[in-house]
C-alpha cells in the first residue's frame, strides 16, 4: 500500500461503501485525481482501489439479496408452519417471488384432472382479466413444456420462440398482459407435477441460474402449501363425516318418534272420516315440507309420469328431482299420488311413513268412491222412477229427492245426452259418460241416469236460465269428463217434476228427439234445445231424417250448389238474401252490398238452374226450406 493510501481518493472509496452509492458514483474519485494531474502510478493505484471498492460492494449487494431470499424462504416456511389459509399462502408466495426476482408479473397455475386442463390459480401484478381468467390445455405453452418435462424452462421472447406449442388463447391472453420474458418451474409433488410457478417481465430479460434456483425454492413451497391444504381438507372431511354418522343416529331416533306420531294421527284420520286433504297436511307438518295429492294424470288419454309408474312398479316411494312420489294404488288401479316437495333427504324411516300415508289415501278414495256410487244409484232410481213410473205420489218423491238435496218443485230442465261419434261408441265411452253426468247432477243439485245408450239429467231450470245456453254448457263439461265429444238435446223447462211427474217423460222424449235432429244435421258434439229447429224437429226427428233432408237439398237447389262451388260465385248466398228480403231486388242489393244489376243477373242464373217455375209459392216454400237446411247442416253442405 503507498504512502498516500490514506489520502482522500481512497477514503472517499470507504464513504461511497458505507453509504452504499450506486456503482457510477465510484468513478468520480478518478476522474478528480486524473484533473489534479497526478502521475501515472498515483492514477494505477487509484483505479487498483475502485476495482476493490466495486467488488466490495458486489459482495454486499449478493449478501443482503442472500439475506432477502433467505428472509423469504424462512417467512414462507412459517406460514407453511401455522397454514390456515391456502389462498393467502399461495398469493404471499407469488409475491415474494415477484418482490425477489424483481420481475413485473408473477403467477402460479394448477392442473384441473377432472376437465383435463390447468387453470390460472394465483396472479400477482397481472392487469389483465382476460389473462387472469386463462385456461390452458395440458401441453399448451411455455407452462406446458414445464409440466411435461418437469423442469424449468425460461424465454426471453415468448411469442417468437418455437421450443413449445402456441395456441391462439395463449397468445392472446400474453399479448394482452403485454408479457415478453417468461421463466416457469415445475410444482412438484412426489413424482408428479401439479403446477407451474411462473415469474414474467414486460421486457426481454435473461433469468440467471441463482433466479432459477430461488424461484424452484419457492415453488417446492407452494407444493407443500397445497399438498398440506389437501391432507387437512381431508381430516376436516372426516371429521365432518364422523359428524354426519353420529347425527343419523340421532335423526334415526327422531325418525323413528316421527313415523309413530304419522301411524297414531293416520289411524285417528281413517277412524273420523277424514280426506285426502287430511292426509296431505298430516305428512307436511309430521315430515316437513309440503305435501300434496296429484290426480290430474288420471285422464286416460295422459300417460302417468315416469316416477309415478316407478312408485307403482315398486310398491315404494321413489325420488324424483328434489321431490318424493308415492302412487297411491289399488291393486293395480292407479288412484292418484303423494308428492312430498322441498324435503330431499328423506330417509328410510320417513320414507315408509309417506308409503303409509299412500295406503291410508287409498283406502279414503274408495271408501268416498263406493259412498259416490251408492248416492248415485240412489239418484239414478229416482229419476227413473220419474220416467217409467209417473204415477208416484208426489209426496214420496219430494222426500226422496230431499235427501238427495233436490228440490223437484223448482222448475227443470230434462237433458239426453249421447257419444257423438256412434261408430267409435265403446262401453267404456258410455262408461265415462254416465259417470261424468252423475257427477254433474250432484254438483248442480239434480239427478241423473245412464239410459238408452246415453245419460239422461234432470238439472234445475232457474228464472235467468236459457235451455241452449244449458244445453251446450252441459255438452262441453260431459266432453271435458267423458274425453270425447257429447251431443245434448234438451228440453223446454218443466215447471214442477213433483207435482207432474209424467211431464219428465214427455221432455225426455223431446230431448231425445232434439238429440236425434243434432245427429241428423252432423251436429254432433253440440248442444241444443227443442225450440232452436222448430218444425224442421218434427222433419228431421226420424230414424232416417238426416238421409231424407240431404235429398230434399240437393233434389231443390242443388244445380245451384254446384255451380257455387264449380265456379266460386255467390247464388246460395243471394236466393237467400232475396227471400229474407221479401223478394225485393232493390232491398236485396242493399243487403248483399251490390249492384241491382249484379242481382238481376244472378237471379237470372238461378232461373236458368232451377227452372221458370222457381218463383211460384209452392217452389219458393220448397226452396227456403231447402236453404234453411243448408244453412243448419254441415252434413248436408252448410257453410
Amino acid at each position: 500500500m503507498p504512502d498516500d493510501a490514506t489520502d482522500s481518493p481512497f477514503a472517499a472509496y470507504l464513504e461511497l461503501l458505507a453509504s452504499g452509492a450506486p456503482a457510477e458514483a465510484y468513478e468520480r474519485p478518478v476522474l478528480r485525481v486524473r484533473a489534479d494531474g497526478a502521475d501515472p502510478g498515483r492514477l494505477a493505484a487509484v483505479e487498483r482501489a475502485k476495482l476493490l471498492a466495486l467488488r466490495v460492494r458486489a459482495e454486499l449487494e449478493d449478501r443482503r439479496r442472500r439475506e432477502a431470499e433467505l428472509a423469504a424462504l424462512f417467512a414462507t416456511a412459517h406460514d407453511l408452519a401455522g397454514l390456515r389459509d391456502i389462498d393467502a399462502v399461495l398469493q404471499a408466495i407469488v409475491r415474494r417471488a415477484r418482490a425477489l426476482l424483481g420481475t413485473d408479473a408473477a403467477y402460479l397455475t394448477l392442473n384441473d384432472p377432472a376437465a383435463g386442463d390447468t387453470y390460472m390459480r394465483v396472479t400477482d401484478g397481472s392487469v389483465s382479466a382476460r389473462f387472469q381468467e386463462l385456461r390452458l390445455g395440458m401441453g399448451e405453452g411455455l407452462g406446458g413444456l414445464v409440466a411435461q418435462t418437469a423442469r424449468p424452462y425460461a424465454t426471453d421472447a415468448y411469442l417468437r420462440d418455437p421450443r413449445f406449442r402456441h395456441t391462439r388463447i395463449i397468445d392472446s391472453g400474453v399479448r394482452d398482459e403485454g408479457l415478453v420474458a417468461i421463466l416457469g418451474v415445475p410444482l412438484r409433488l412426489g413424482s408428479g407435477v401439479i403446477g407451474v410457478l411462473f415469474a414474467a417481465d414486460r421486457r426481454s430479460r435473461v433469468f440467471d441460474r441463482r433466479q432459477i434456483a430461488l424461484l424452484s425454492s419457492l415453488a417446492a413451497h407452494a407444493a407443500v402449501a397445497i399438498d398440506t391444504a389437501n391432507l387437512l381438507a381431508e381430516t376436516r372431511s372426516a371429521l365432518a363425516e364422523l359428524e354426519t354418522a353420529n347425527e343419523i343416529v340421532r335423526d334415526r331416533g327422531a325418525a323413528v318418534e316421527r313415523a309413530a306420531d304419522v301411524h297414531d294421527r293416520l289411524t285417528e284420520l281413517v277412524l273420523r272420516g277424514g280426506g285426502v286433504h287430511d292426509v296431505t297436511a298430516t305428512i307436511a307438518e309430521v315430515l316437513g315440507g309440503r305435501a300434496e295429492f296429484l290426480d290430474e294424470f288420471l285422464d286416460p288419454a295422459a300417460e302417468p309420469p315416469t316416477a309415478v309408474e316407478r312408485s307403482r312398479a315398486e310398491g315404494r316411494a321413489v325420488r324424483h328431482d328434489d321431490d318424493w312420489i308415492a302412487a297411491v294404488t289399488a291393486g293395480d288401479e292407479l288412484l292418484g299420488a303423494i308428492r312430498l316437495s322441498d324435503r330431499p333427504g328423506l330417509d328410510p324411516v320417513d320414507r315408509r311413513a309417506l308409503e303409509r300415508a299412500a295406503m291410508v289415501t287409498a283406502l279414503l278414495r274408495l271408501a268416498r268412491r263406493s259412498a259416490g256410487e251408492a248416492e248415485q244409484r240412489v239418484r239414478g232410481e229416482l229419476l227413473d222412477d220419474l220416467l217409467d213410473a209417473p204415477d208416484r205420489a208426489p209426496r214420496l218423491l219430494r222426500e226422496r229427492a230431499a235427501r238427495l238435496r233436490a228440490d223437484l218443485d223448482a222448475p227443470h230442465l230434462v237433458l239426453a245426452a249421447r257419444i257423438a261419434d256412434e261408430a267409435a261408441d265403446a262401453p267404456g265411452d258410455r262408461q265415462r259418460l254416465g259417470a261424468a253426468a252423475a257427477h254433474l247432477a250432484a254438483t248442480g243439485h239434480g239427478l241423473a241416469v245412464a239410459r238408452d245408450g246415453g245419460a239422461v239429467l234432470l238439472l234445475p231450470h232457474g228464472p235467468g236460465d236459457d235451455a241452449t245456453t244449458t244445453a251446450r254448457t252441459t255438452a262441453r263439461r260431459l266432453e271435458e269428463a267423458a274425453h270425447a265429444p257429447v251431443t245434448v238435446g234438451a228440453s223446454r223447462p218443466i215447471p214442477a217434476p213433483a207435482a207432474r211427474p209424467g211431464d219428465v217423460a214427455t221432455a225426455y222424449a223431446e230431448a231425445r228427439r232434439c238429440l236425434d235432429v243434432l245427429h241428423a244435421l252432423g251436429r254432433g258434439g253440440e248442444g241444443a234445445a227443442a225450440d232452436d229447429f222448430g218444425f224442421l224437429g218434427l222433419l228431421l226427428a226420424g230414424t232416417d231424417g238426416g238421409t231424407q233432408a240431404g235429398e230434399f237439398v240437393t233434389r231443390t237447389i242443388g244445380p245451384v250448389i254446384d255451380y257455387d262451388t264449380r265456379r266460386g260465385t255467390a247464388l246460395v248466398r243471394t236466393l237467400d238474401a232475396y227471400y229474407a228480403c221479401g223478394m225485393s231486388p232493390a232491398r236485396t242489393k242493399d243487403e248483399l252490398h251490390v249492384h241491382v244489376n249484379t242481382v238481376s243477373q244472378r237471379l237470372e242464373r238461378v232461373g236458368r238452374l232451377l227452372g221458370a217455375d222457381w218463383q211460384t209459392p209452392a217452389r219458393a216454400l220448397e226452396i227456403q226450406l231447402a236453404l234453411r237446411l243448408h244453412r243448419l247442416s254441415p252434413a248436408l253442405g252448410g257453410e
